[in-house]
């Protein structure tokens, strides 16, 4: 065998290990109990800076226009193993309460609108997905990785924090968003 020939059967050999890597470690194991389902309370709710986003169809959606309601506000990509892997907890939570003054809304980061349309074909949603190209509103907030979810409360103001996935469809974590319908 030559040289060349070796380094592509190596090459070949190293991208499927990653890929076996990366299913096992993004996939729950079948035996494995189901984490509890919790959001990190802010110790002081801070206002929820404010943005301009449009989503799919090219509608303009604004932070504020969205003040009286609860809103789930998600920074996702399509490249990001548990952020696929929440996208149909938070579609089929938001089948729950998308009727109950609670909004959820995917931003982008970072994909231009056919990356996500074509993920759109595996990952099928209803809830607004906005597009941060140039990555502006995610700088306004401190995320640190994806997925990264705030919960702004009616008054607009960012009262918890989720980083990492979480199963949106919860009983508990749905409850936590009703009950914040009713704060002051």
């Amino acid at each position: 065998m030559n040289a060349a020939a070796g380094g592509d059967t190596l090459r070949a050999l190293s991208r499927a290990v990653c890929c076996a890597v990366a299913l096992v470690t993004s996939a729950p194991a079948a035996a494995e109990v189901p984490a509890p389902q919790t959001l990190h309370a802010a110790q002081t709710p801070q206002p929820a800076p404010d943005f301009e986003l449009v989503d799919l169809d090219g509608a303009l959606h604004r932070l504020s226009d969205y003040r009286g309601k609860v809103v789930v506000l998600n920074f996702w990509a399509t490249w990001c193993p548990p952020c696929r892997y929440e996208m149909p907890s938070m579609q089929r939570g938001w089948d729950r309460v998308k009727d109950e003054d609670i909004v959820f809304l995917g931003v982008n980061v970072g994909e231009d609108t056919d990356t996500v349309f074509t993920f759109l074909a595996d990952y099928p949603v209803e809830f607004p997905l906005l597009f941060d190209e140039k990555a502006a509103v995610i700088e306004a907030y401190p995320v640190t990785g994806l997925p990264t979810t705030y919960i702004i409360d009616p008054a607009g103001r960012i009262t918890h924090r989720a980083v990492g996935s979480r199963e949106w469809d919860d009983a508990g974590l749905l409850a936590e968003l009703r009950a914040l319908r009713r704060a002051p």
